[in-house]
């Protein structure tokens, strides 16, 4: 099921209007690329700022680690509220890390009780996908109803963010609970890229941040040209019991030497597929929505 949306600027309303020929024949690709596959793919693709285009939205996705953008967002504006900086440092004490999970991090400071600021956090959170920095972060600021409270101020309201890392390691079930359609995550992205939300500084270091991911190298990139520019924020889960992979995403926007980009939201929800076919349909829905851009959109 695709849509066509036109996004009002300000307030971001989607007003649903009829079926372009192009977009429906955007829509009749990415359905083939993932027809036949054991699992749920929602898709989200914003062109030029305006038109929105998606693909089975209707369903709410685990976000997995993906949600590590819009808290990046937050702890900025929080930063920006209290009268600090992204150089503001904080101290990391052994008990903030004692939940094991993933954290290269916490690899590189056994013993904890280190100083380390916001913006180092940040990196850790976004580029490594840092589970103890998300987390200490989330704390910094109030927890992830902050995150969840700042993405709904900026008129974003189709997801929810109420765990943290460790809520999630705790019980598979929680994962669940932070959750959003694909649309949400792609109208976001576009705030972020469109809006004048932080000094240029800022902006400027969250896009490098992203754009420096050491994680998903097999999933959007994967399907764009080696001198097209992507930032973006993976997210993955474990299997459950019986060998199914909750979640496998990746939402970015993609620049194109010409300064010209779209935002694009890929999410993979209970998967029968091995991790390396979920890795392939994201990258293959990657340069399936190129392809469409370059060809109806680029000058």
């Amino acid at each position: 099921m695709e849509k066509t949306y036109r996004i009002g600027w300000l307030l971001l309303l989607l007003v649903v209007l009829p079926l372009a020929g192009k977009a429906e024949d955007l829509g009749a690709q990415l359905r083939k690329v993932i027809e036949g596959k054991a699992a749920t793919v929602g898709v989200a693709v914003i062109f030029n700022g305006s038109e929105l285009v998606t693909v089975n939205d209707m369903y709410r996705y685990p976000m997995m680690s993906t949600y590590k953008f819009h808290q990046a967002l937050s702890v900025v504006d929080y930063i920006n509220r209290e009268k600090e900086t992204l150089a503001t440092e904080i101290l990391v004490k052994q008990s903030d890390m004692k939940t094991e999970m993933y954290s290269p991090m916490h690899d590189a400071n056994r013993k904890g009780n280190f100083y380390i600021t916001i913006g180092d956090l940040l990196k850790y959170s976004l580029i490594d996908s840092d589970n103890h920095a998300c987390d200490i972060l989330f704390d910094y600021i109030g927890g992830p109803k902050t995150t969840d409270k700042y993405v709904r101020s900026l008129g974003i309201t189709d997801f929810s963010i109420t765990q943290t890392e460790r809520d999630m390691h705790e019980s598979t079930d929680n994962v669940w609970l932070n959750w959003t359609k694909p649309s949400a995550a792609a109208l976001l992205l576009e705030t972020f890229l469109q809006n004048p939300m932080f000094d240029k500084n800022q902006k400027f270091f969250l896009e490098r941040a992203m754009a420096d991911a050491s994680t998903g190298k097999d999933k959007l990139k994967a399907g764009l040209p080696d001198d097209v520019l992507l930032g973006h924020k993976t997210g993955s889960s474990d299997r459950n019991e019986y060998g199914i992979k909750v979640a496998d995403n990746d939402i970015g926007f993609v620049v194109l030497p010409n300064g010209q980009y779209y935002t694009i939201a890929v999410f993979v929800m209970n998967s029968q597929e091995t991790d390396k076919t979920n890795a392939r349909l994201i990258a293959d829905i990657s340069k399936v929505v190129y392809n469409y851009f370059v060809a109806h959109y680029k000058k």
